[in-house]
Order: C-alpha cells, then sequence, then structure tokens
C-alpha cells in the first residue's frame, strides 16, 4: 500500500495470430492466439480522494468524451474501490484492436492493488471485464486460449520492433465477429524451437503457419484496412505484415529499432491522417 499518487503503464497488446476455434452456448467465442505487448500505450494514475472520479486526458482522449461506463472506472468499481481519483492519459486510439480498453483496465488494477493494499479480484471477474483483460494484466507475451482465460507464457522471443498503423476508422469487436462465416476453425501449432532462433525465423513461422481469422470480416466492415495492410507490407524491410485482434490497427515486424523507426516515419509521412507508431516488442 502506498500514499503517494500512482501511476501504471498500458501498454498496447498485439495479436500476432488469431485463430477462432469455436463459440460456446452463450456466444463467447473460443480463441487460440499469441499476444505480445508493444512499448507504446497508455498510462493511468491514480491517487487518493472522495468519491470515484475519473479525468481523461492525452491526444485521443476526445473519443472517450461522454462514455458514462469505461472500463477504468468499472475495474476500480470490481476492486470494492469507492473513493480514488483516476486519470486516464489516452495515447492508444479506440475500437483499434489493440487492446486500449482492456490494457487500460488492468493497468487500474495494477495501480489500485498498489495504492490501497486490496487484493485483485478473483478470475472470473477480472474475465468479465473483457476477454483480453487477464492476459494484459498478466502482461507478458503468452499464448491465449479459451474465452482468454487460459494463459501460457511464451518464453524466448528474438528481439523484435514494430510498427503499428491505423486509419482512424473504428472496427467495433461485435460487428468483426458477427461476419466471421464460422466460428469453428483449427488452432495454432506448437512454436518450435527453430522458430525462436531469430526474427526472420520467428516471422518466416508466423506467416507459414499462423493467419487472423478475422481478417475478412473486418474488411467487409472497414475496406480501409486493405490498404493499410499493403502500406505495411509493401516495405522490404517488413518481416511480416498484419493485422491485430478485431482490427483496424495494423502491424509490421521490423528486426531492428532502426528499420522501424524508419518505416514508420515514411508511412506517417504518406499517410497524415493515419496513427502510425514504433515501438519495441515487449519480450518479459
Amino acid at each position: 500500500m502506498v500514499t503517494e499518487p500512482t501511476t501504471e503503464f498500458a501498454p498496447a497488446k498485439i495479436n500476432l495470430c488469431l485463430h477462432v476455434t469455436g463459440r460456446r452456448s452463450d456466444g463467447y467465442h473460443l480463441l487460440d492466439s499469441l499476444v505480445v505487448f508493444a512499448g507504446t500505450g497508455d498510462r493511468v494514475e491514480v491517487a487518493a480522494g472522495q468519491g470515484l472520479q475519473l479525468s481523461l486526458a492525452g491526444p485521443e482522449a476526445g473519443a472517450l468524451t461522454g462514455e458514462a461506463e469505461n472500463l477504468v472506472l468499472r475495474a476500480a468499481r470490481s476492486m470494492g474501490v469507492s473513493n480514488a481519483r483516476l486519470t486516464l492519459h489516452k495515447e492508444l486510439p479506440v475500437a483499434s484492436g489493440i487492446g486500449g480498453g482492456s490494457a487500460d483496465a488492468a493497468a487500474t488494477l495494477r495501480a489500485l492493488a498498489r495504492l490501497t493494499g486490496l487484493p485483485l479480484p478473483g478470475p472470473q471477474v477480472i474475465l468479465s471485464l473483457g476477454a483480453d483483460v487477464p492476459v494484459c494484466l498478466a502482461g507478458r507475451p503468452a499464448r491465449m486460449q479459451g474465452v482468454g482465460e487460459v494463459l501460457t507464457p511464451l518464453h524466448g522471443l528474438p528481439p523484435l520492433w514494430l510498427v503499428l498503423a491505423n486509419p482512424r476508422v473504428p472496427v467495433p469487436t461485435r460487428s468483426v465477429f458477427a461476419g466471421l462465416v464460422s466460428p469453428r476453425n483449427s488452432g495454432l501449432p506448437d512454436v518450435p524451437a527453430h522458430a525462436l532462433r531469430s526474427a526472420d525465423a520467428f516471422a518466416g513461422w508466423l506467416a507459414a503457419h499462423t493467419r487472423n481469422d478475422l481478417v475478412t470480416p473486418a474488411l467487409r466492415v472497414a475496406p480501409v484496412l486493405a490498404e493499410v495492410q499493403a502500406a505495411l507490407a509493401a516495405d522490404p524491410a517488413c518481416l511480416l505484415a498484419r493485422m491485430s485482434g478485431s482490427g483496424g490497427t495494423h502491424f509490421g515486424l521490423y528486426a531492428t529499432a532502426e528499420a522501424a523507426a524508419a518505416a514508420s516515419v515514411a508511412l506517417g509521412a504518406a499517410h497524415p491522417g493515419w496513427w502510425v507508431v514504433s515501438a519495441p516488442m515487449i519480450r518479459s
């Protein structure tokens, strides 16, 4: 327990691949995904206060104005916290397939646990906040299965850098899942040891043996995503370009920070209306 305000980083969540393997009777989809985190994201600051107050700041905060039930507030209530000042510094675009809201909720839980000394909620409560909240709370590379509750650590990843690009077109997750032709597809193979030897080997294995089953329905929701994919894939230094989650953020994998930074600058200049950033992949 601490008495001073405390801040938690809420990194962008990247689905390197996403296989949809089934659908439960309650409508929730079963997933099989390799998830990593980027060194860019939102920040949540918590401090003692009277009542539960949420302030929004940052370049992407405007998209959340007027949202009555922000995940940050829901996370605080799930811990039984009724007195705290919360500030969400929003850097990630909303409805963008990189887990911004889930990462914010997870950061809120971590920060409030430090501030108040209260335990984290149980697994079912955490999952009720969103399918991505458990993996965001763990904050480390993982294979995510079930409806998001089954996590297996993913060790030994090679150094990689990311370029993230979003055309600033919200892509509602529910609409994308509703457009799936079939919710029952093959799961992921295990990652072989040889795929972890280098950035090239890992990207090549991902390209050959994994996919994102939500690409086709996402393109029907937002056709501009094809342009984002093509722009990333056109860079010879990009090892793999793919959509993250349900869209509309795409990522490019790079072997060096310099190549990723150069690609980010060039892509941002060519598409000034897009959200574009480069960042390291967090490996532990």
